[in-house]
């Protein structure tokens, strides 16, 4: 087996980078981070046309039709430049829910316009409770002599405020997992309320959403009752994937920050990167890192071509790189010294990015737990 990438994803990996350099600097990151909605439109119309916002989506509906394994290494760029908008949400979490349905008359209506980067769509999935398993699932949806009504509150639904339409997760007359029915809503349906909460990662916007009556044709489903959290399952899958490649990309960069500066920072008479001590920080985080880049892309291979194995490889990802992109930007704040935790000097991006990455769809214990009853421990 061959874990290094194809010469296509050297240059898809090489293309991003050149392209976020040049398109997404820190001074545009800053920018979006203190104003507006968090929606740098400018630069999306410019991500739309080099195809990423379809990259996974399949040729038959307008995308690229491309593999997890190429997104990953999107993912990567992605996270090194700190992306702020609404990718992760829309050409992640959105599109892996209409293609991992089997709704085609979504796929359809929807698929299209996000390869196009004309609509924006999230994913509505946590509730108070803040559980990842079905039983979190708390929100009602009755059946109407019409379709269904929907109440009940999401919390965390990343750029609903910008999104055009929301998969939500309900939950129906069964129980645990059987229970599970999603839906797609227009944000402008009535009855839905939507409200911007407070973040430590501003390049990224959660929201609470509230669905309160609203009623539905039954054509708004997605996934047949009871078969959304197979659905689910495969889009959290995906969400660790990409969320691991986000973490190393901003890993790397964080790295890179800290030794650049302390080759120029000086102290009695010297660089900083002469003492010992910050040596064996730059080290720490190169002997993290490393070993990281294969975890990840062995659970991007996997998610397309080990479905067996897919889930366990995606949370090892998702619990090792959230743990190795909190430690890598807590050392690199401490090679900056006094500089590295202030508004003024960019590292904060990535050191805020750390901490949304590490809870986003479960922490490094509760991926550890997955990975152990994936196991049957």
């Amino acid at each position: 087996m061959d874990f290094g990438l194809s010469e296509e994803q050297e240059l898809l990996q090489q293309s991003a980078r050149n392209f976020l350099a040049h398109e997404c600097p820190t001074a545009l990151v800053r920018d979006v981070m203190r104003e507006g909605d968090g929606f740098p439109r400018t630069l999306y119309d410019k991500i739309a046309r080099m195809g990423w916002t379809g990259l996974i989506v399949p040729e038959a509906v307008g995308g690229l039709g491309l593999s997890m394994l190429d997104l990953a290494v999107l993912a990567e760029e992605m996270g090194r430049a700190a992306l702020p908008g609404p990718f992760f949400s829309s050409s992640v979490l959105a599109a892996m829910s209409l293609i991992a349905s089997s709704a085609r008359s979504h796929k359809r209506e929807w698929l299209p316009r996000l390869a196009r980067g004309d609509a924006v769509g999230t994913l509505a999935f946590l509730e108070e409770s803040d559980r990842l398993d079905a039983a979190g699932i708390a929100a009602r949806c009755a059946k109407t002599r019409n379709g269904y009504r929907l109440n009940g509150t999401k919390l965390f639904v990343t750029d609903a405020h910008v999104a055009d339409f929301i998969v939500a997760a309900f939950r129906g007359r069964g129980t645990g997992e059987a229970g599970v029915t999603l839906f797609v809503i227009p944000r402008d349906t009535p009855g839905i309320s939507v409200s911007p909460l407070s973040n430590v990662d501003q390049t990224r916007r959660p929201c609470e959403v509230v669905f309160r009556n609203v009623d539905l044709p039954s054509s708004a489903r997605l996934a047949d009752d009871g078969a959304g959290w197979k659905v689910l399952s495969r889009v959290m899958d995906a969400a660790c994937v990409v969320l691991a490649a986000d973490s190393l990309g901003g890993a790397q960069r964080a790295l890179e920050m800290s030794v650049e500066y302390s080759k120029v920072r000086q102290q009695f008479g010297r660089p900083v990167g002469s003492f010992q001590a910050l040596k064996h920080m730059a080290a720490e985080m190169v002997s993290d890192i490393e070993p990281a880049r294969s975890l990840v892309w062995y659970a991007a291979y996997a998610f397309d071509h080990e479905r067996r194995g897919a889930s366990r490889a995606a949370s090892m990802a998702k619990a090792r790189l959230s743990d190795v992109y909190c430690r890598t930007t807590n050392h690199a704040v401490q090679m900056h010294g006094g500089i590295g935790f202030t508004w003024e000097h960019d590292l904060h991006f990535w050191f805020k990015r750390a901490k949304w990455n590490e809870t986003a769809f479960g922490d490094a214990t509760f991926h550890r737990e997955r990975v152990a009853q994936l196991a049957g421990l």
